[in-house]
């Protein structure tokens, strides 16, 4: 089995700093990419900020958070990523984008070097097409946000070999996570249960059924979720909620998977949630207000 020491981070947005966080934590040597310079500095930023908060409840020592800043180091050329031991793609949820970074990385890759991707509904058998090395490339679906969540979805592509799996879940075991087997089907298991409750509550606000307010409430209270469907909708964000619907519709053609035309809107109109200021609730006070 592949000996992981060095981790390549590719995307240095929400999921890419939460990765490479993780990783750091875990004892891993971490690269973080970004083709944005800006958003590679405002990530480390982000990780430091989020270690601070952990040692301030008390989940982790300052001597844990200076070991962990220390091993992150920024790439500012995709290539320094390629010679690492396992190269995590965490870019956005498009399938053309993903492709285009993995066929841009593999002339710098190492004969050892393993892929993943962090994607949470796009096929992994497609995307491992992309390289010249399909049996070293594996779906890891981190949780967001990735320090807190437990869970790991592990997906094999068509032809990930045994190794390669055993390896990925060595790795995420080795970071405190659980891990959980999924085919791979679009949406895998998480989102494909998760992100359709959240278009079905979109439906029910367009419908009139219930305010923003009320939907909320109600989930949040009558079916115990720790938040409503439409805050985290906000959460996740809506421009990745419509393309994992998209990704839903497409590769299970079921009606009962189109998006809610709200929600097209919302994301047309670049209302994607917390990220943007506004979704469907508006964040640019000091309390969030519904938007509907």
């Amino acid at each position: 089995m592949v000996q992981i020491k060095q981790v390549g981070v590719i995307g240095a947005g929400q999921m890419g700093t939460g990765i490479a966080h993780v990783c750091a934590l875990g004892g891993y040597d971490v690269l973080l990419h970004d083709v944005s310079a800006e958003r590679l500095d405002a990530g480390l930023e982000i990780i430091k900020r989020n270690l601070s908060r952990q040692v301030v409840r008390g989940l982790i020592d300052q001597a844990a958070m200076d070991q962990a800043l220390g091993r992150i180091k920024p790439a500012a050329e995709l290539q320094a990523v390629g010679k690492t031991d396992l190269a995590i793609e965490a870019a956005t949820e498009d399938e053309e984008l993903k492709k285009t970074i993995f066929k841009a990385l593999q002339p710098h890759l190492s004969d050892k070097t393993l892929l993943a991707s962090n994607t949470s509904s796009i096929s992994i058998t497609r995307l491992a097409s992309a390289t010249d090395r399909p049996e070293r490339f594996i779906g890891l679906h981190f949780m967001n946000p990735a320090p807190l969540m437990k869970l790991v979805e592990i997906i094999r592509g068509i032809a990930t070999d045994a190794p390669t799996y055993e390896a990925a879940v060595a790795f995420a075991q080795s970071l405190g996570k659980t891990t959980a087997n999924s085919e791979d089907f679009p949406a895998f298991i998480v989102n494909r249960i998760l992100v359709p409750m959240i278009n079905e509550a979109i439906y029910t606000l367009y419908e009139g059924v219930g305010t923003v307010e009320a939907i909320d409430t109600a989930m949040h209270l009558g079916a115990n979720h720790p938040m409503g469907p439409l805050e985290l909708g906000d959460f996740i964000g809506l421009d990745t909620v419509l393309s994992i619907m998209n990704v839903l519709y497409e590769g299970l053609s079921d009606s009962k998977y189109r998006p809610c035309p709200l929600l097209v809107k919302y994301v047309e109109a670049g209302w994607l949630g917390r990220k943007t200021g506004r979704g469907f609730y508006d964040y640019r006070g000091e309390t969030p207000v519904p938007t509907r």
